[in-house]
């Protein structure tokens, strides 16, 4: 573009235009006239990892994918080569779900913030998010172990009830061989305050702590979960049926599970961390 308009206006202004500092503009042209065969090989890898992403990694954890499949590039030049190629990750879009206030057993906050535990099974954090399907919603309620940030169990259902958590959890108890003793976290939700729930965690030997009234944060890994779910993978029109919703949020809990790197794991995926630690 600033080529062709370079013709009528000075290269200057179009630069300040566009934005772009005149250095990128040149060093840019004179790469037109001379293709580099191993920065076209190294930018083809990184347009197929930032696809395979739905478009939601950015240079950071671009970087870290090609260096893990070989590729010596660092943060800045992936930020280059995604300029060059004209991607983009994908921002964070604003969570809407809203806790419907109702209080019965409220849990005291155990937790505190303390994210960084020790060992796989020592914490369970938990949550219900909702994902559009045509004109209703889907709730998707997922069990994070906080050693890895792995999620270990899910479950959905068109109602928001204490079932649907409950369900989570027995998955969470299935896969992961009945541990005891797990101290499980959540916000103050209708679901988790439940009757149902809490004797639900005291049938598998849990215990239970809650987040404060209104601090979102004392939950965070959960809503960073939610976060990433919504913001990298969801469509932003929602889903055409359930069944389509059902499979595709099960496709990037395995893509979570297995292949995102995560920085707190050292971007490491959470099932590459947990078999660090065996």
């Amino acid at each position: 573009m600033i080529d062709e308009l370079g013709e009528q206006f000075s290269v200057n202004d179009c630069c300040r235009v566009f934005e772009v500092s005149r250095s990128s503009f040149y060093a840019w042209r004179q790469r037109q006239g001379k293709v580099n065969p191993e920065r076209e090989k190294l930018k083809a890898a990184l347009v197929k990892h930032h696809k395979a992403s739905r478009a939601s990694a950015g240079s950071r954890t671009l970087s870290k994918e090609l260096q893990a499949n070989g590729y010596r590039v660092g943060r800045f030049m992936a930020r280059s080569l995604m300029r060059e190629a004209g991607i983009v990750s994908r921002q964070r879009r604003r969570h809407k779900y809203k806790s419907s206030g109702t209080e019965s057993l409220v849990a005291p906050h155990v937790l505190k913030r303390e994210f960084a535990v020790s060992a796989i099974n020592q914490v369970w954090c938990g949550d219900v998010t909702y994902i559009q399907v045509g004109k209703r919603w889907l709730y998707f309620a997922a069990v994070l172990d906080l050693f890895a940030r792995r999620i270990v169990g899910w479950s959905f259902s068109m109602i928001s009830d204490a079932e649907l958590v409950c369900e989570a959890l027995r998955m969470a108890v299935e896969l992961r061989g009945h541990p005891k003793d797990v101290l499980f976290h959540s916000d103050q939700g209708c679901q988790y305050t439940s009757h149902k729930f809490r004797n639900e965690l005291l049938e598998h030997g849990h215990r239970q702590s809650m987040s404060r009234k209104g601090e979102c944060w004392d939950n965070a890994p959960m809503e960073r979960f939610f976060g990433s779910l919504k913001s990298e993978w969801v469509p932003e029109a929602g889903y055409a049926s359930e069944h389509e919703a059902r499979a595709d949020v099960q496709r990037y809990v395995t893509r979570y599970n297995t292949a995102r790197l995560h920085s707190y794991n050292g971007y490491r995926s959470p099932v590459a961390m947990e078999r660090l630690a065996a």
